[in-house]
Protein backbone atom coordinates (compact mmCIF):
# COMPACT_ATOMS: atom_id res chain seq x y z
CA UNK A 1 0.00 0.00 0.00
CA UNK A 2 0.67 3.57 -0.97
CA UNK A 3 -0.73 5.75 1.25
CA UNK A 4 -0.64 9.18 2.61
CA UNK A 5 1.54 8.31 5.02
CA UNK A 6 2.69 4.91 4.79
CA UNK A 7 4.56 3.98 1.79
CA UNK A 8 5.94 0.62 0.59
CA UNK A 9 7.76 -0.17 3.86
CA UNK A 10 6.69 1.82 6.59
CA UNK A 11 6.83 5.83 7.02
CA UNK A 12 9.68 6.86 5.97
CA UNK A 13 11.27 10.61 5.03
CA UNK A 14 14.21 13.47 5.92
CA UNK A 15 14.08 13.77 9.64
CA UNK A 16 12.52 17.18 11.32
CA UNK A 17 10.62 17.46 7.78
CA UNK A 18 7.37 15.86 7.60
CA UNK A 19 6.42 13.29 7.88
CA UNK A 20 9.09 12.37 9.63
CA UNK A 21 9.13 14.67 12.88
CA UNK A 22 8.57 14.18 16.87
CA UNK A 23 4.89 15.57 16.49
CA UNK A 24 4.10 13.00 13.69
CA UNK A 25 5.83 10.51 15.66
CA UNK A 26 3.73 10.75 18.45
CA UNK A 27 0.52 11.05 16.52
CA UNK A 28 1.75 7.58 14.86
CA UNK A 29 2.01 6.09 18.88
CA UNK A 30 -1.39 7.08 19.56
CA UNK A 31 -3.30 6.07 16.39
CA UNK A 32 -1.12 2.67 15.83
CA UNK A 33 -1.84 2.24 20.20
CA UNK A 34 -5.74 2.95 19.71
CA UNK A 35 -6.08 0.50 16.48
CA UNK A 36 -4.13 -2.05 18.76
CA UNK A 37 -6.05 -1.33 21.84
CA UNK A 38 -8.18 -5.11 21.19
CA UNK A 39 -9.54 -7.12 24.30
CA UNK A 40 -9.84 -6.43 28.45
CA UNK A 41 -5.85 -7.02 28.83
CA UNK A 42 -3.14 -4.33 29.41
CA UNK A 43 -1.51 -3.74 26.09
CA UNK A 44 1.90 -3.30 25.16
CA UNK A 45 4.09 -2.32 21.99
CA UNK A 46 7.67 -3.28 22.00
CA UNK A 47 9.96 0.18 20.38
CA UNK A 48 13.18 -0.76 18.98
CA UNK A 49 15.62 1.48 16.52
CA UNK A 50 18.91 1.47 14.61
CA UNK A 51 21.89 3.66 15.47
CA UNK A 52 21.08 6.84 13.54
CA UNK A 53 21.12 10.10 16.06
CA UNK A 54 17.37 10.73 15.38
CA UNK A 55 16.54 7.43 17.13
CA UNK A 56 16.75 9.09 20.63
CA UNK A 57 14.40 11.88 19.93
CA UNK A 58 12.01 9.35 17.68
CA UNK A 59 11.52 6.92 20.58
CA UNK A 60 10.67 9.66 22.90
CA UNK A 61 7.85 10.85 20.58
CA UNK A 62 6.71 7.46 19.95
CA UNK A 63 6.51 6.68 23.64
CA UNK A 64 4.69 8.79 24.54
CA UNK A 65 2.02 8.43 22.26
CA UNK A 66 1.68 4.65 22.85
CA UNK A 67 1.44 5.39 26.63
CA UNK A 68 -1.37 8.38 26.10
CA UNK A 69 -3.80 6.27 25.18
CA UNK A 70 -2.93 3.37 27.95
CA UNK A 71 -0.16 1.29 25.86
CA UNK A 72 3.03 0.06 28.20
CA UNK A 73 5.81 0.23 25.98
CA UNK A 74 9.05 -1.75 26.28
CA UNK A 75 11.96 -0.07 24.84
CA UNK A 76 14.63 -2.60 23.71
CA UNK A 77 17.40 -0.06 21.99
CA UNK A 78 19.47 -0.55 18.79
CA UNK A 79 18.55 -3.89 17.36
CA UNK A 80 18.15 -5.59 13.98
CA UNK A 81 14.14 -5.09 12.67
CA UNK A 82 13.87 -9.11 12.62
CA UNK A 83 14.45 -9.02 16.24
CA UNK A 84 11.45 -7.00 16.41
CA UNK A 85 9.57 -9.46 14.71
CA UNK A 86 10.57 -11.72 17.07
CA UNK A 87 10.40 -10.35 19.92
CA UNK A 88 7.02 -8.87 19.50
CA UNK A 89 5.38 -12.78 19.39
CA UNK A 90 7.67 -13.68 22.53
CA UNK A 91 6.92 -10.84 24.76
CA UNK A 92 3.27 -11.51 23.83
CA UNK A 93 2.81 -7.96 22.73
CA UNK A 94 0.25 -6.59 20.87
CA UNK A 95 2.20 -4.33 18.82
CA UNK A 96 6.10 -3.55 17.14
CA UNK A 97 7.76 -0.39 16.10
CA UNK A 98 11.46 -0.44 14.95
CA UNK A 99 12.64 3.04 14.26
CA UNK A 100 14.52 2.56 10.77
CA UNK A 101 15.29 4.21 7.62
CA UNK A 102 16.84 0.78 6.73
CA UNK A 103 19.97 1.46 4.06
CA UNK A 104 19.12 5.46 3.82
CA UNK A 105 21.87 7.84 5.16
CA UNK A 106 21.82 8.62 8.97
CA UNK A 107 18.88 12.16 8.25
CA UNK A 108 16.68 9.69 7.08
CA UNK A 109 14.57 8.02 9.08
CA UNK A 110 11.66 5.62 9.44
CA UNK A 111 8.64 3.95 11.36
CA UNK A 112 7.90 -0.28 10.68
CA UNK A 113 5.17 -1.37 12.54
CA UNK A 114 4.18 -5.21 13.56
CA UNK A 115 1.55 -6.62 14.29
CA UNK A 116 0.95 -9.48 17.19
CA UNK A 117 2.00 -12.34 15.12
CA UNK A 118 5.42 -10.56 13.80
CA UNK A 119 4.42 -9.79 10.06
CA UNK A 120 4.63 -6.43 8.90
CA UNK A 121 0.95 -4.20 8.69
CA UNK A 122 -1.78 -5.24 6.71
CA UNK A 123 -3.20 -2.59 4.35
CA UNK A 124 -6.30 -2.34 6.29
CA UNK A 125 -4.57 -1.93 9.04
CA UNK A 126 -2.20 0.98 7.65
CA UNK A 127 -5.43 2.58 6.37
CA UNK A 128 -7.18 2.76 9.31
CA UNK A 129 -3.71 3.91 11.53
CA UNK A 130 -3.40 6.96 8.45
CA UNK A 131 -7.21 7.71 9.88
CA UNK A 132 -6.36 7.71 12.82
CA UNK A 133 -3.78 10.35 12.55
CA UNK A 134 -5.98 12.89 11.12
CA UNK A 135 -8.34 12.34 13.88
CA UNK A 136 -9.02 13.55 17.04
CA UNK A 137 -8.30 10.60 19.47
CA UNK A 138 -9.62 9.45 23.06
CA UNK A 139 -6.54 9.59 25.53
CA UNK A 140 -6.68 7.40 28.57
CA UNK A 141 -7.82 8.75 31.77
CA UNK A 142 -4.55 9.77 34.23
CA UNK A 143 -4.87 6.56 36.15
CA UNK A 144 -4.50 4.45 32.76
CA UNK A 145 -1.64 6.41 31.12
CA UNK A 146 0.88 3.63 29.92
CA UNK A 147 3.82 2.81 31.57
CA UNK A 148 7.64 2.60 30.22
CA UNK A 149 10.12 0.26 30.81
CA UNK A 150 13.70 -1.14 29.24
CA UNK A 151 14.43 -4.26 29.39
CA UNK A 152 18.06 -5.12 28.86
CA UNK A 153 18.74 -8.72 27.27
CA UNK A 154 16.61 -7.82 23.93
CA UNK A 155 20.16 -8.07 22.44
CA UNK A 156 20.62 -11.94 24.50
CA UNK A 157 17.24 -13.17 23.14
CA UNK A 158 18.05 -12.43 20.10
CA UNK A 159 21.44 -13.61 19.60
CA UNK A 160 20.32 -17.09 21.19
CA UNK A 161 16.87 -16.79 18.54
CA UNK A 162 19.55 -16.74 15.76
CA UNK A 163 21.78 -19.25 16.86
CA UNK A 164 18.85 -21.48 17.00
CA UNK A 165 18.01 -21.68 13.02
CA UNK A 166 22.02 -22.79 12.39
CA UNK A 167 22.70 -26.69 12.50
CA UNK A 168 22.53 -27.90 15.72
CA UNK A 169 25.59 -30.46 15.32
CA UNK A 170 27.47 -27.89 13.58
CA UNK A 171 30.07 -24.78 14.45
CA UNK A 172 31.96 -22.57 12.75
CA UNK A 173 35.88 -23.43 14.06
CA UNK A 174 38.50 -22.72 11.95
CA UNK A 175 36.36 -20.52 9.90
CA UNK A 176 37.72 -16.45 9.50
CA UNK A 177 34.81 -14.45 8.78
CA UNK A 178 34.75 -11.03 8.54
CA UNK A 179 31.36 -9.11 9.14
CA UNK A 180 30.50 -5.41 8.15
CA UNK A 181 27.66 -4.19 10.33
CA UNK A 182 27.45 -0.97 8.32
CA UNK A 183 27.26 1.24 12.27
CA UNK A 184 23.95 -0.12 12.15
CA UNK A 185 21.78 -2.23 14.67
CA UNK A 186 23.62 -5.32 14.02
CA UNK A 187 27.08 -4.01 15.58
CA UNK A 188 26.65 -5.93 18.76
CA UNK A 189 24.45 -8.86 17.91
CA UNK A 190 25.93 -10.02 14.48
CA UNK A 191 29.79 -9.94 16.11
CA UNK A 192 28.82 -11.71 19.24
CA UNK A 193 26.29 -14.47 17.47
CA UNK A 194 29.18 -15.74 15.17
CA UNK A 195 31.98 -15.91 17.83
CA UNK A 196 29.45 -17.90 20.27
CA UNK A 197 29.23 -20.01 17.09
CA UNK A 198 33.38 -21.08 17.11
CA UNK A 199 33.86 -18.50 14.09
CA UNK A 200 37.10 -16.04 13.97
CA UNK A 201 35.34 -12.74 13.55
CA UNK A 202 37.01 -9.24 12.00
CA UNK A 203 34.19 -6.95 12.81
CA UNK A 204 33.60 -3.73 10.60
CA UNK A 205 31.38 -1.42 10.85
CA UNK A 206 30.83 -1.27 14.38
CA UNK A 207 31.38 1.95 16.17
CA UNK A 208 28.07 3.70 15.28
CA UNK A 209 28.14 7.44 16.41
CA UNK A 210 25.01 8.38 15.45
CA UNK A 211 25.97 10.16 11.85
CA UNK A 212 27.44 7.08 10.72
CA UNK A 213 25.52 4.21 9.66
CA UNK A 214 25.49 3.20 6.58
CA UNK A 215 28.30 5.57 5.43
CA UNK A 216 30.40 3.62 2.81
CA UNK A 217 29.48 0.54 4.56
CA UNK A 218 27.23 -2.71 4.44
CA UNK A 219 25.36 -4.37 2.11
CA UNK A 220 24.80 -1.04 -0.36
CA UNK A 221 28.65 -0.75 -0.37
CA UNK A 222 30.38 -3.63 -0.14
CA UNK A 223 34.00 -2.10 -1.34
CA UNK A 224 35.21 -1.99 2.48
CA UNK A 225 34.13 -5.42 2.72
CA UNK A 226 35.71 -6.19 -0.22
CA UNK A 227 39.06 -5.26 1.00
CA UNK A 228 38.71 -6.27 4.11
CA UNK A 229 38.44 -9.98 3.20
CA UNK A 230 41.38 -9.84 0.69
CA UNK A 231 43.72 -7.99 3.10
CA UNK A 232 42.93 -10.71 6.18
CA UNK A 233 42.69 -13.55 3.60
CA UNK A 234 39.06 -14.55 5.39
CA UNK A 235 37.33 -16.93 3.80
CA UNK A 236 33.94 -15.08 3.79
CA UNK A 237 32.48 -11.50 4.14
CA UNK A 238 29.16 -10.84 5.36
CA UNK A 239 27.73 -7.27 4.81
CA UNK A 240 24.45 -6.34 6.67
CA UNK A 241 22.53 -2.94 6.29
CA UNK A 242 21.43 -0.37 8.71
CA UNK A 243 18.80 -2.17 10.17
CA UNK A 244 20.02 -5.72 9.66
CA UNK A 245 17.15 -7.17 7.49
CA UNK A 246 19.79 -7.25 4.10
CA UNK A 247 22.74 -9.48 3.50
CA UNK A 248 25.35 -9.26 1.03
CA UNK A 249 28.21 -11.52 1.03
CA UNK A 250 31.59 -11.38 -0.39
CA UNK A 251 33.59 -14.54 -1.27
CA UNK A 252 37.18 -15.01 0.00
CA UNK A 253 38.10 -14.05 -3.86
CA UNK A 254 36.50 -10.24 -2.86
CA UNK A 255 34.14 -11.06 -5.39
CA UNK A 256 30.49 -9.62 -4.30
CA UNK A 257 27.51 -12.29 -3.88
CA UNK A 258 23.92 -11.22 -4.41
CA UNK A 259 20.70 -12.02 -3.05
CA UNK A 260 20.03 -13.63 -6.24
CA UNK A 261 23.31 -16.37 -5.48
CA UNK A 262 21.89 -16.40 -1.84
CA UNK A 263 18.64 -17.55 -2.57
CA UNK A 264 19.69 -20.15 -5.32
CA UNK A 265 21.77 -21.81 -2.79
CA UNK A 266 19.38 -21.90 0.20
CA UNK A 267 16.45 -22.97 -1.94
CA UNK A 268 18.82 -25.77 -3.83
CA UNK A 269 19.93 -27.44 -0.50
CA UNK A 270 16.39 -26.86 1.07
CA UNK A 271 15.19 -29.18 -2.02
CA UNK A 272 17.99 -31.33 -1.02
CA UNK A 273 16.76 -32.16 2.08
CA UNK A 274 13.58 -32.33 1.78
CA UNK A 275 12.72 -29.19 3.72
CA UNK A 276 12.06 -26.74 0.69
CA UNK A 277 8.19 -25.38 0.68
CA UNK A 278 5.72 -24.81 -2.77
CA UNK A 279 8.20 -26.45 -5.22
CA UNK A 280 10.16 -23.61 -5.82
CA UNK A 281 11.30 -19.82 -4.36
CA UNK A 282 9.37 -16.21 -4.70
CA UNK A 283 11.89 -13.51 -6.03
CA UNK A 284 10.81 -10.46 -7.69
CA UNK A 285 10.81 -9.28 -10.90
CA UNK A 286 14.35 -7.90 -10.75
CA UNK A 287 16.02 -11.36 -9.84
CA UNK A 288 18.01 -12.61 -13.34
CA UNK A 289 17.00 -15.15 -15.99
CA UNK A 290 19.82 -16.63 -14.71
CA UNK A 291 18.18 -17.54 -11.14
CA UNK A 292 15.24 -18.79 -12.94
CA UNK A 293 17.07 -21.32 -15.78
CA UNK A 294 18.85 -22.48 -12.69
CA UNK A 295 15.80 -23.47 -10.83
CA UNK A 296 14.04 -25.01 -13.93
CA UNK A 297 17.05 -27.24 -14.41
CA UNK A 298 16.39 -28.60 -10.90
CA UNK A 299 12.58 -28.84 -11.87
CA UNK A 300 11.59 -25.53 -9.46
CA UNK A 301 9.87 -22.85 -10.16
CA UNK A 302 10.87 -19.03 -9.40
CA UNK A 303 7.56 -16.44 -8.98
CA UNK A 304 8.11 -13.38 -9.61
CA UNK A 305 6.98 -10.53 -6.99
CA UNK A 306 6.26 -6.69 -7.58
CA UNK A 307 9.75 -5.11 -5.96
CA UNK A 308 9.30 -4.83 -2.54
CA UNK A 309 9.70 -7.60 0.40
CA UNK A 310 6.00 -6.75 1.20
CA UNK A 311 4.83 -8.38 -1.77
CA UNK A 312 6.93 -10.99 -1.57
CA UNK A 313 5.96 -12.12 2.13
CA UNK A 314 2.67 -11.97 0.46
CA UNK A 315 3.11 -13.97 -2.40
CA UNK A 316 5.06 -16.87 0.03
CA UNK A 317 1.93 -16.86 2.57
CA UNK A 318 -0.33 -17.15 -0.56
CA UNK A 319 1.39 -19.73 -1.88
CA UNK A 320 3.15 -21.94 1.16
CA UNK A 321 6.57 -20.87 -0.07
CA UNK A 322 9.42 -21.12 2.82
CA UNK A 323 12.25 -19.04 0.86
CA UNK A 324 11.68 -15.83 -1.09
CA UNK A 325 13.60 -12.82 -1.06
CA UNK A 326 15.33 -9.90 -3.22
CA UNK A 327 17.71 -9.68 -5.08
CA UNK A 328 19.05 -6.71 -2.84
CA UNK A 329 19.98 -9.45 -0.25
CA UNK A 330 16.53 -8.99 1.51
CA UNK A 331 16.05 -12.89 1.95
CA UNK A 332 12.75 -14.12 4.12
CA UNK A 333 13.11 -17.77 5.38
CA UNK A 334 9.45 -18.49 6.56
CA UNK A 335 10.27 -21.04 8.45
CA UNK A 336 12.62 -19.13 10.95
CA UNK A 337 11.42 -15.64 10.26
CA UNK A 338 8.45 -13.54 9.48
CA UNK A 339 10.23 -10.76 7.79
CA UNK A 340 14.08 -10.80 6.36
CA UNK A 341 16.63 -11.70 8.50
CA UNK A 342 20.28 -11.01 7.39
CA UNK A 343 22.15 -12.67 10.16
CA UNK A 344 20.07 -15.43 9.91
CA UNK A 345 19.82 -15.74 5.97
CA UNK A 346 24.10 -15.36 6.87
CA UNK A 347 24.34 -18.76 8.87
CA UNK A 348 22.23 -20.58 6.77
CA UNK A 349 25.21 -20.11 3.93
CA UNK A 350 27.97 -20.34 6.78
CA UNK A 351 25.89 -23.68 7.27
CA UNK A 352 26.81 -24.44 3.67
CA UNK A 353 30.47 -23.32 3.69
CA UNK A 354 30.97 -25.86 6.89
CA UNK A 355 28.87 -28.64 5.01
CA UNK A 356 30.96 -28.96 1.96
CA UNK A 357 34.15 -28.29 3.05
CA UNK A 358 34.75 -26.16 -0.02
CA UNK A 359 35.68 -22.65 -0.55
CA UNK A 360 33.17 -19.58 -1.13
CA UNK A 361 33.80 -18.83 -4.39
CA UNK A 362 32.63 -22.31 -5.12
CA UNK A 363 29.83 -22.67 -3.16
CA UNK A 364 28.34 -19.36 -3.77
CA UNK A 365 28.06 -18.90 -7.35
CA UNK A 366 25.60 -21.48 -8.78
CA UNK A 367 24.73 -19.65 -11.87
CA UNK A 368 26.51 -16.94 -14.63
CA UNK A 369 24.26 -14.24 -14.61
CA UNK A 370 22.22 -12.90 -18.03
CA UNK A 371 23.50 -9.38 -18.78
CA UNK A 372 21.39 -6.95 -17.14
CA UNK A 373 21.08 -3.38 -17.43
CA UNK A 374 18.72 -0.89 -15.28
CA UNK A 375 18.07 2.64 -16.41
CA UNK A 376 16.35 5.21 -14.45
CA UNK A 377 14.56 8.35 -16.49
CA UNK A 378 12.89 11.04 -15.25
CA UNK A 379 9.94 11.79 -17.03
CA UNK A 380 7.04 14.92 -17.05
CA UNK A 381 3.79 14.15 -18.59
CA UNK A 382 2.33 10.87 -19.61
CA UNK A 383 5.48 9.06 -22.06
CA UNK A 384 3.92 5.63 -21.19
CA UNK A 385 0.52 6.21 -23.01
CA UNK A 386 2.37 7.97 -25.87
CA UNK A 387 1.92 5.74 -28.78
CA UNK A 388 5.34 6.52 -29.73
CA UNK A 389 6.84 5.38 -26.84
CA UNK A 390 4.27 2.23 -27.05
CA UNK A 391 5.81 1.25 -30.31
CA UNK A 392 8.83 1.57 -29.23
CA UNK A 393 8.23 -0.88 -26.32
CA UNK A 394 6.73 -3.27 -28.06
CA UNK A 395 9.80 -3.23 -30.73
CA UNK A 396 12.01 -4.26 -27.42
CA UNK A 397 10.45 -6.73 -26.57
CA UNK A 398 10.04 -8.00 -30.53
CA UNK A 399 14.02 -7.99 -30.06
CA UNK A 400 14.66 -10.00 -26.69
CA UNK A 401 11.90 -12.17 -27.97
CA UNK A 402 13.12 -16.07 -26.45
CA UNK A 403 16.21 -14.40 -25.50
CA UNK A 404 15.21 -12.66 -22.19
CA UNK A 405 13.13 -10.28 -21.07
CA UNK A 406 11.76 -6.17 -20.51
CA UNK A 407 10.46 -4.47 -17.27
CA UNK A 408 9.45 -0.99 -17.44
CA UNK A 409 7.70 0.66 -14.42
CA UNK A 410 6.87 3.80 -12.76
CA UNK A 411 9.05 4.57 -9.22
CA UNK A 412 6.37 4.84 -6.03
CA UNK A 413 8.69 7.75 -4.58
CA UNK A 414 9.96 10.35 -7.87
CA UNK A 415 8.76 11.28 -11.19
CA UNK A 416 11.04 8.29 -12.76
CA UNK A 417 10.76 5.45 -14.83
CA UNK A 418 12.62 2.48 -14.30
CA UNK A 419 13.81 0.52 -17.73
CA UNK A 420 15.68 -2.88 -17.51
CA UNK A 421 16.28 -5.36 -19.85
CA UNK A 422 18.40 -8.89 -19.59
CA UNK A 423 18.97 -11.14 -22.12
CA UNK A 424 22.12 -13.11 -23.53
CA UNK A 425 23.02 -10.87 -25.57
CA UNK A 426 24.90 -8.05 -24.05
CA UNK A 427 25.10 -5.62 -26.53
CA UNK A 428 21.10 -6.20 -27.72
CA UNK A 429 20.16 -5.36 -23.78
CA UNK A 430 21.95 -2.29 -23.80
CA UNK A 431 20.29 -0.87 -27.51
CA UNK A 432 17.21 -1.90 -26.40
CA UNK A 433 17.27 -0.12 -23.18
CA UNK A 434 18.60 3.28 -24.29
CA UNK A 435 16.17 3.02 -27.13
CA UNK A 436 12.97 2.93 -24.69
CA UNK A 437 15.13 5.78 -22.36
CA UNK A 438 14.98 8.25 -25.23
CA UNK A 439 11.94 7.23 -25.99
CA UNK A 440 10.54 8.25 -22.50
CA UNK A 441 12.37 11.83 -22.58
CA UNK A 442 10.89 12.13 -25.69
CA UNK A 443 7.72 11.94 -24.60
Amino acid sequence: MAGRYFGTDGIRGLTNTPPMTAAMAMKVGQAAGTRFLRGGHQHRVVVAKDTRLSGYMMESALTAGFTSVGMDVIQIGPIPTPAVAMLTRSLRADLGVMISASHNPFHDNGIKLFGPDGYKLSDEDEAEIERLIDAEIPLAEPRAIGRARRIEDARGRYIHFAKSTFPEKSRLDGLKVVVDCAHGAAYAVAPEALWELGAEVDAIGVSPNGFNINDQMGSTHPRALQMRVLETGADIGIALDGDADRLIVVDEKGQVVDGDQLMALITLRAAADGTLKGGGLVATVMSNLGLERLLDRQGLTLHRAAVGDRNVLEMMRAGGFNIGGEQSGHLILADHSTTGDGLVAALQVLAALVATGKPASEVLHLFDPLPQLLKSVRFTGKPLDSDKVKAVIADGEARLNGRGRLLIRKSGTEPVIRVMAEGDDKALVKAVVEDICAAVVAG
